[in-house]
């Protein structure tokens, strides 16, 4: 028999913020796309029927933070993130090749991207690289599929005017470019964010999880949240994301009787805890600092004597979470919008990937429990605005031709059901089937993608929601 459709998902309820939909329908996918929306298809005409009774069917979710990489989050993290829904993730820090390579090797179907991190006396030789560096260090990154560069000036600061220097240049060359906010003159707290903005000048720019620096470290939180929000609401040109969870991420890295990362200190204070290395280990044994260990094939946290036990076994090269971001800020940021009525923050994220607090479903759809949000708007942030910021003009909505990449939710328990991406189920009640990835890149690297193995998704970044108006 000829078969008109791959696959037909059934009475489940479409919700879509591009086509302002949220019914009872069915979705009929062919050749990777999503041919029909409608009540009552013939399910005799379709490869493969998912009666989809009870659940909610929205476009895929696009994490636009996430980490992946050799050099933090690992290959666990293309597992953990296809079991938390996400269909689309953009890896904030690299290094790229080694993303490639993990993803080939222990890929779950998802489409990636990647950026190439700047940190003095490793990709730049020192905190204040010339245009010329800078420029280079651009250029190798995006011939290796990397769409643009992350600064990480709240863990491994450059100097304020090597940020806006940096800042300026990518714009120059219409790549992408997000920043940790943080500098040689300030850190990574309500004040960085500020001078962030400053030193954007009005270029593009995400900035990475507002909720981080709305802690309390220089003023009231909510005050510091507040001051964000005025920050974006003036400034139109930058891009930005904010995560639920309690946890952040860092590194747990020491050299030297201390902390690399500047992240990793400023947790520790917050905590009580000399920011030393062993004021390190005495906050692990006491449940404050959270070791981001290897266990049943994903990345769990864990404390006390086991985990010290397994950062000293790596040498300390390993991740840590920290229970620093007030609730509060975080659901104020989630929801704030600007006086034409869109979000001040446009999406939501995780930091997460092989960083285990992929959330975005989870702690999403309880603010959509809590009417803080509606369901078309749960869409906007979580996948219609970030597909559009990286450039991915058929995903992210339901209009005719779309790219079936699809998550269906449970919204009684919070949790995902079911993914699809490019009409491919990559996971299924709990089980990952997805293998690969397809990497999101330029022009300039798809033949660097393509002899690692993947599907390039060539972006032009120029004529994305990262460059123009959302």
């Amino acid at each position: 028999m000829a078969y008109k459709y791959d696959i037909l998902l059934r009475s489940g309820t479409v919700v879509d913020y591009a086509t302002d939909r949220e019914e009872l329908l069915d979705v009929a996918i062919a050749d990777g796309q999503i041919v029909e929306i409608a009540a009552g298809l013939n399910p005799s005409l379709a490869r493969e029927v998912f009666d989809l009774t009870g659940q909610h069917v929205v476009p895929g979710i696009i994490d636009i933070h996430t980490h992946f990489s050799n050099w933090i989050g690992g290959r666990y993290g293309h597992k953990m993130l296809a079991l938390a829904g996400v269909t689309t993730a953009l890896d904030m820090a690299g290094p790229v090749e080694g993303v490639w390579d993990l993803a080939r090797d222990y890929g779950a179907g998802l489409n990636i991207a990647s950026i190439e991190y700047v940190r003095p006396e490793h990709t730049v030789k020192t905190p204040d690289p010339d245009r010329a560096e800078l420029q280079s260090l651009l250029d190798r990154c995006l011939s290796q599929g990397a769409i643009g560069l992350k600064l990480l000036g709240g863990h491994y600061p450059l100097t304020s005017e090597a940020t806006a220097r940096a800042i300026e240049l990518v714009n120059q060359n219409k790549a992408y470019i997000a920043f940790h906010c943080g500098t040689a003159s300030n850190g990574s707290n309500i004040d960085g964010l500020l001078e962030a903005v400053k030193l954007a000048n009005g270029h593009a720019l995400h900035i990475a999880h507002i909720n981080s620096y709305t802690r309390g470290l220089k003023r009231p939180y909510m005050t510091e949240a507040e001051e964000a929000i005025s920050a974006l609401v003036n400034n139109p040109a930058i891009r930005s994301e904010s995560y639920l969870s309690p946890m952040n991420g860092t590194s747990a890295k020491c050299s030297q009787g201390v902390p690399e990362s500047l992240q990793t200190q400023t947790n520790l204070a917050m905590g009580g805890f000399a920011k030393t290395e062993s004021g390190f280990e005495e906050a692990i044994r006491a449940g404050w600092a959270n070791i981001n260990m290897e266990e049943g094939g994903r990345m769990v946290l864990a404390t006390g004597e086991r985990a010290v036990a397994y950062w000293r076994d790596l040498g300390t090269d390993t991740t840590v979470s920290f229970k620093v971001n007030p609730p509060e800020p975080r659901l104020r940021l989630a929801v704030a919008k600007r006086p034409d009525g869109r979000f001040v923050v446009d999406c939501i994220s995780t930091d997460g990937g092989g960083i285990p607090r992929n959330v975005i479903v989870q702690m999403g759809l309880a603010l959509v429990k809590l009417q803080a949000l509606t369901l078309k708007e749960f869409v906007q942030k979580t996948s219609y605005n970030p597909a559009r910021i990286l450039g991915l003009t058929q995903k992210g909505h339901f209009r005719p031709g779309a790219d079936a990449d699809i998550t269906v939710l449970n919204l009684n328990n919070q949790q995902p059901v079911m993914s699809l991406v490019n009409g491919k189920v990559i996971m299924h009640k709990g089980y990952v089937c997805g293998k690969g990835a397809q990497a999101i890149t330029t022009a300039a690297g798809a033949s660097f993608v393509k002899d690692k193995g993947l599907s390039p998704i060539i972006v032009d970044l120029a004529q994305s929601g990262f460059y123009q108006p959302l």
